[in-house]
């Protein structure tokens, strides 16, 4: 029976419940030192005074470093930004000025409280309008002297860190003719990753080179960006992944490495930087705020004949990898629905507040809320239903996006369609009941392209060594998408499967996780890889057996001739034969998916430029509201999403269900705000996650539409299902409470509000 298909355990699974399992927080060395950082109290001001004398003096305390001590490099993702400790200007609340390496963690804060920091407070730049108005001071007043990484081009001016800008020339015409003109504007807060392992590292540096032991996400990057803060060859740092206790895409860029790096080179023994639940939430990368401008020109029978699309991101003090994320827009715009014609703008835009970053679904979130939330306006302006409104103006297989990439299959979100309708009927959901409503969310997501690779190696008893660099985020995407794919390859159980921790200086590149392309880049590699070692062991087998290659199979772990069960040798017998005479059996395969054509004129500043290995989704959800008290009941939510093929649906309904929670976070609960530039919520009590009872049962229903080049046609599976949550909520909301519902999350508060204005109606 094919394990293609088959949900099978994971192969971490025991580790993990029993509390085996290593993770990034619980690694110790000998000789193990503690650092602590000293972080700025204020989101804005200049440095009068640091003085650390006094905390030399502590007791126990081996160095204490500033900006003086540390690389005086800028360095950054895309724009050269950002110093590792702040030397003059202090740019957001939590940024590091000094750091200090004790015997004890207790030695280390008492260090720390003995600093004396004075700084000048000056008036923050609180968000994106602010940071776009003339009279707004800069953030970076000297942004022109910064350099942008190779290969990049797109502007920048003034609190502005990247622009993004596509106009064909004709929208404001059809504008001017078209019927109907529908506006609206959205705005959505950030939200904060909440994994359970903060961030940490420990580095030994020995040799001339860093050993980092961190849980990480994409542990190439932690390399390669130490490397440039450091100013180091790449070879001179090595990266040790733990298990890891969740990311959410936090940890895909370097966050603490540098800091354990620079002070592990400075006292000679491994250094331990580990932040609290304050220090993790104020300064990790999350979701960024956004304000997205939306109008469309429509005509009688719900046509969508252009757009317009402007959309303001918040990068905070530093640009990260937001310069990238300035291309979603145009890609969300106008792909689910045709649109027409279409100007699309995008700006990265500097603050006084923590630099945001990557999180599961990039952009996608308020995106995809602003353009469902719009459907559903035009829906009511023309008076037509919200479902026909959709299927109208759905996407059809070789339509094109506003990039100039065709969509071959978009033909499935027809299917889709027509797979919600059989489950969920529209016409006996949308039945009218009080308090109660019904939402609609479609999508079209990208699987990332990025490389991996993989080697595997045929142990001498049989089993399977898998070496690779992508790392086990908790998806399954390695522990069960890879394991079987191997398993599957070679005739094994997915017990006899064993994947290495990923080490940089074992593995070859890969791209780590993110973007759900592990199973699908990783997993074609693995099949590579597995071609050559089929080919060496039926090299070998056959010399053994005396037959020809075409001959033979492979079944439950052994090679033998086919219809033949006598003639079977098991696999470890093949290993050390070879061993001892041709050489182990052991390669190494790689892939990258080709970025798709697009038309690279019609847009500046486009650093992302193609949606690779589409993945097609629609999402259903059902509300109660309570009168009284505001609060909103999720009473029902369907999910059917477009996987390509399932390699394990257990898993996959899995991370279905935990994107859907974590949409539904975002959705309801989780608030991420500011008084003047400083978050409100100091804690995760007060950030306030879904729990349980929140949380429905998901209803699953996966359409397997195969992509040629994806292991077995398994296309991205684990990213998407978080993006249209919120909207799909907020659209059934506002059909419960008959009023618009426009800025994330939506809380018992605006839906009282909803309520008393319609009662005041007359």
């Amino acid at each position: 029976m094919s394990l293609i298909g088959a949900s099978v355990p994971r192969g971490d699974a025991v580790a993990k419940v029993t509390g085996r399992a290593v993770y990034g927080v619980d690694v110790r060395l000998p000789g193990m030192v503690h650092a602590r950082l000293l972080r700025s109290p204020i989101p804005a001001g200049r440095i009068v005074t640091l003085d650390v004398d006094d905390a030399w003096a502590v007791d126990g305390v081996l160095a204490v470093c500033t900006a003086d001590d540390a690389p005086p490099r800028r360095t950054g993702l895309a724009v050269y930004d950002q110093r590792l400790f702040a030397d003059d200007v202090v740019r957001y609340e939590g940024e590091p000025i000094a750091a200090v390496v004790a015997e004890t963690e207790a030695a280390a804060r008492r260090a720390l409280e003995a600093i004396r920091l004075e700084l000048e407070p000056w008036e923050p730049v609180a968000g994106p309008e602010q940071a776009l108005d003339p009279a707004t001071r800069l953030v970076h007043p000297h942004w022109a002297e910064y350099e942008v990484a190779p290969g990049l081009e797109f502007r920048r001016h003034g609190n502005v860190a990247a622009e993004m800008i596509s106009d064909p020339g004709d929208v404001d015409a059809v504008f001017a003719r078209a019927p109907f003109v529908v506006e609206d504007e959205y705005r959505a807060n950030r939200q904060y990753q909440a994994y359970l392992e903060p961030k940490h590292a420990v580095v030994d540096y020995q040799g001339g080179r860093y050993t980092v032991y961190v849980a990480h996400q994409y542990p190439f990057n932690v390399r390669d960006r130490l490397a440039q803060i450091l100013g180091v060859a790449v070879s001179r740092i090595r990266v040790v992944c733990p298990t890891i206790g969740g990311g959410f895409g936090a940890k895909l860029d370097v966050g603490l490495e540098p800091y354990a790096a620079v002070l592990a080179r400075k006292v000679g023994r491994p250094v331990r930087i580990v932040n609290d639940r304050l220090e993790d939430l104020l300064t990790c990368t999350s979701r960024e705020d956004a304000i997205v401008q939306i109008r469309s020109a429509v005509d009688e029978d719900g046509r969508i004949l252009a757009r317009e699309l402007t959309c303001l991101m918040n990068c905070g003090a530093y640009a990260g990898d937001m310069p990238f994320l300035a291309s979603i827009p145009l890609h969300l715009a106008g792909s689910v629905y045709r649109v027409g014609t279409a100007r699309v703008e995008a700006r990265v835009l500097y603050t006084n507040t923590a630099p945001t970053g990557a999180m599961r679904g990039v952009g996608g979130t308020y995106l995809t809320f602003a353009v469902e939330r719009h459907m559903d306006h035009i829906a009511a302006e023309l008076g037509m239903g919200r479902r026909e409104l959709r299927l109208r103006n759905l996407f059809r297989d070789g339509d094109r996006m506003l990039t100039g990439q065709v969509i071959d299959q978009a033909g499935t979100l027809r299917q889709a369609f027509d797979r919600m309708e059989q489950v969920a009927p529209w016409a006996q959901v949308t039945a009218p009941r009080p308090l109660h409503g019904v939402g609609l969310a479609a999508l079209i997501w990208l699987t990332n392209p990025m490389p991996g690779s993989a080697t595997l190696k045929l142990n001498e008893d049989g089993t399977l060594g898998v070496v690779t660099a992508a790392t086990e985020n908790g998806s399954g995407a390695v522990a069960m998408g890879l394991t079987q794919i191997a398993a599957e390859e070679l005739g094994l159980r997915p017990s006899d499967v064993v994947v290495l921790a990923p080490d940089t200086d074992a593995a070859a590149y890969d791209a780590g996780s993110q973007g759900s392309r592990t199973t699908h880049v990783v997993g074609a590699a693995i099949r590579k890889a597995a071609a050559e070692v089929r080919r060496r062991i039926f090299d070998v087998a056959a010399e053994m057996l005396e037959v020809s290659v075409d001959d033979l199979e492979l079944v439950d772990g052994t090679v033998g001739v086919v219809g033949d069960p006598g003639s079977r040798v098991p696999l470890g017998e093949v290993a050390r034969t070879a061993t001892f005479t041709t050489g182990p059996i052991a390669a190494t395969g790689a892939y990258r998916t080709p970025m798709p054509a697009h038309d690279p004129t019609c847009a500046t500043g486009l650093l992302f430029p193609s949606f690779p290995t589409p993945t097609f989704h629609l999402h259903l959800a059902e509300v109660e509201v309570d009168p009284v008290t505001g609060r909103i009941h999720v009473v029902r939510y369907v999910v059917v999403q477009d996987v390509g093929r399932a390699i394990n649906p257990t898993g996959i309904r899995g991370q279905i269900q935990g994107g859907v929670t974590q949409g539904l976070g975002y959705a309801l609960f989780e608030q991420l705000d500011f008084d003047g530039a400083r978050y409100r919520q100091r804690s995760l009590e007060t950030y306030r996650l879904p729990t349980a009872v929140d949380v429905p049962r998901v209803e699953v229903e996966l359409i397997e539409n195969a992509d040629p080049a994806g292991p077995y046609g398994a296309k991205g599976v684990a990213e998407p299902p978080v993006v249209p949550v919120a909207v799909a909520v907020a659209n059934a909301v506002s059909d419960a409470v008959g009023a618009p519902f426009d800025r994330l999350p939506v809380t018992p508060e605006d839906v009282l509000a909803a309520l008393e204005e319609r009662r005041r109606r007359p």
